[in-house]
């Protein structure tokens, strides 16, 4: 070696001094950055992990979020469909008691119009009894009696004759309902007991009578029960007298 110009003991030395050198870097160098690179690698894989933990419960946050509104807009329809729903319940309330009201107001309308109706037809008929008795006198060129002029127009007026309703047939059958007396003008509380005793008579039972007034008939009485119209009035006399003359 040393004919190569190499001497052992300083290569021997430098070999030991870089052995020593090698075992004081990997003492005081190589193993603390090892430490401290493991150390990071550590807080790097802690970091990533607080990171995807921090993720995932942004992620259960978000989710319980749109849980939460999700409920809060479900609740807040059901709402407003329950405050839609009240309204329009209110809404048709309101409008089937003006429909109530109204149809009230048109109900006693017509009954006072029909009540009132009643009243001047029976104060008109003392002056129709009158007309007639004076057109009887013009007639015939003499008066007659007066009473008997009276109860011509009364007859002529309620159909009671006798004390009986001559329109009536002597059986009317079980018929169910009430029963519906119309004549021109009203009729008298003796003419109508009289009516409602002829009918319970002839139908059997003591029927509810109801009675009405038209003028359209002229004179006498128009019954009807259930379906069955016995048409005893003047109007419908006259009606059959100008078919028989058109044919």
């Amino acid at each position: 070696m040393e004919a190569l110009g190499i001497n052992p003991w300083m290569l021997l030395s430098q070999i030991i001094v870089f052995l020593l050198l090698l075992f004081i870097l990997n003492a005081v160098g190589y193993k603390p950055i090892q430490r401290i690179l493991k150390e990071r690698q550590e807080r790097i894989q802690k970091g990533l992990e607080d990171a995807r933990a921090a993720e995932e419960a942004r992620a259960r946050i978000e989710a319980e979020r749109e849980e939460i509104l999700a409920r809060a807009r479900a609740e807040a329809e059901g709402l407003v469909a329950e405050a839609r729903r009240r309204a329009q319940e209110e809404r048709e309330k309101l409008l089937a008691q003006a429909r109530e009201e109204a149809e009230r107001i048109r109900a006693t309308a017509r009954e006072e119009a029909e009540a009132e109706r009643a009243q001047l037809l029976g104060q008109m008929r003392e002056q129709i009894v009158a007309l007639a008795m004076a057109a009887a006198h013009k007639l015939v060129g003499e008066a007659l009696d007066e009473q008997r002029q009276r109860a011509l127009v009364a007859e002529f007026f309620s159909g009671v004759r006798a004390g009986r309703v001559e329109i009536l047939p002597e059986e009317m059958g079980p018929a169910e309902g009430p029963v519906v007396v119309t004549s021109a003008v009203p009729l008298t509380e003796a003419e109508a007991s009289v009516v409602r005793r002829e009918l319970a008579a002839r139908l059997g039972r003591e029927p509810e009578v109801v009675f009405r007034v038209d003028p359209a008939v002229l004179g006498g009485l128009v019954v009807r029960v259930g379906d069955r119209v016995v048409d005893g009035s003047f109007a419908a006399q006259l009606e059959q007298m100008r078919r028989a003359l058109a044919e």
